[in-house]
């Protein structure tokens, strides 16, 4: 299961309005090698869902596909505004050790 905040859905639909592709139908949540903690987020937009994605939410749906979703199972995303640290947050509890910038973990 991934959570996302009203505030974070919120944001990517922003996003998305913002991206000019009404094909676009949500956002695409994986996990890649690399970072400095080891491995990284990586997001996406997304028109439509691969055969093996977890589909979370509804507007905008975020799709994870199967290998990704190992490593980020029960993840929050959310987003805070503001001067300091503005942008969407990860809240991995998988994660044992995070990078300073956020983006980057360690299983």
């Amino acid at each position: 299961m991934i959570t996302v905040t009203p505030a974070a859905s919120e944001h990517m639909r922003h996003l998305i309005a913002e991206s000019g592709g009404p094909e676009v139908k949500g956002i695409r949540i994986s996990v890649m090698a690399g970072g400095c903690s080891g491995f990284s987020y990586n997001l996406d937009f997304e028109d439509d869902p691969e055969l093996d994605d977890n589909v979370f939410g509804d507007n905008p749906r975020v799709f994870v596909d199967d290998a990704s979703m190992g490593y980020i199972q029960g993840l929050t995303l959310d987003y805070e505004g503001g001067l300091n640290g503005t942008g969407l947050k990860f809240d991995n509890p998988k994660a044992t050790t995070t990078c300073g910038c956020g983006t980057s973990f360690s299983v």
